[in-house]
């Protein structure tokens, strides 16, 4: 066999209907430069949002110190921490505390079960896709809290009509959106499934809610939402009829009593648990998935 000759190289044949100017490298200017420590750490995200709180816990202070507003209307953040304290000394907010998560926890775990087993049913047979849409144009605007006299009615005076309501809170937003998120499954993906032989409950679980993620992520953060909203109104009405209850019960308690500085007590506790549910668990979520996958920026 001859041995394959290499073609010269041969120079471009040059054009005169192009213009090549050369560019001068030394005003380009600097390209890349490392980060300073300030914008190293601001770049950390926990970082900007801690700024944003203490910005907000600033603007609170300095408005009750320079408007000086009585505090058994507007007590400062300062005296909000101290009734805090106070609260946490004598076993009152924690105890309160605990009976509202264990309440919420409860309605909050069953409704995910119930809103995973309507849209795996929805996914899988056409007769329950029409159950699912119908039934949640139906129930989903009602409010929750509506329910709660026929809740006490039917189940009495116990934590069981809160799971009740809460159970109701959550079921439909996250339903709701979970099958929005698996009907924009696109049809390849849908293929694959089908052509590694996943059928019913697996199909789900390893196709429609890998590809659905963010939008799942997005209906649990609503049901999440809505759940505090009715717990914290459902005390409010349930505490007051039982004597008892979590911190929607502490606010109406020391709202009677005129203990403003308790009042803004359980309501800066509800805020500070909603904040470290979102970025302890929800955010930690999304990073570890949706936005590792590169289907969130």
């Amino acid at each position: 066999m001859s041995a394959v000759r290499e073609r010269p190289r041969t120079d471009p044949v040059p054009r005169p209907e192009i213009e090549r100017t050369p560019i001068d490298v030394r005003h380009i200017g600097q390209i890349e430069r490392p980060l300073s420590g300030i914008e190293r750490v601001w770049n950390v995200q926990i970082v900007r949002n801690l700024t944003v709180l203490v910005m907000f816990v600033v603007i609170w202070e300095a408005y009750t110190r320079i408007a000086d507003i009585p505090p058994l209307l507007f007590p400062s953040f300062t005296d909000t921490c101290v009734a805090i304290v106070d609260a946490f000394r004598d076993h009152r907010m924690l105890a309160k505390i605990s009976f509202t998560l264990t309440s919420l926890l409860t309605g909050y775990a069953v409704g995910l079960v119930a809103a995973a087993v309507l849209v795996s049913a929805a996914s899988i047979w056409r007769v329950w896709a029409d159950i699912l849409t119908t039934a949640t144009a139906m129930f989903n605007p009602l409010p929750s809290i509506a329910l709660l006299p026929l809740a006490m009615l039917w189940f009495g005076l116990g934590t069981f009509s809160l799971v009740f309501i809460l159970v109701h809170s959550v079921v439909w937003a996250v339903a709701l959106n979970a099958y929005v998120g698996f009907q924009g499954v696109s049809p390849t993906q849908r293929m694959i499934g089908h052509n590694y032989g996943l059928r019913g409950v697996m199909f789900a679980i390893k196709i429609l809610i890998p590809a659905a993620l963010a939008t799942v992520l997005s209906g649990m953060k609503i049901g999440w939402a809505f759940a505090w909203r009715t717990m914290i109104g459902a005390e409010l009405v349930f505490g007051a009829t039982a004597r008892g209850g979590g911190l929607g019960w502490h606010i109406f308690e020391n709202s009677e009593l005129l203990n403003i500085r308790q009042v803004f007590a359980g309501l800066f506790m509800i805020i500070l648990i909603g904040v470290l549910v979102e970025y302890a668990i929800f955010r930690t979520v999304e990073l570890r998935t949706v936005r590792r996958w590169g289907m969130q920026r």
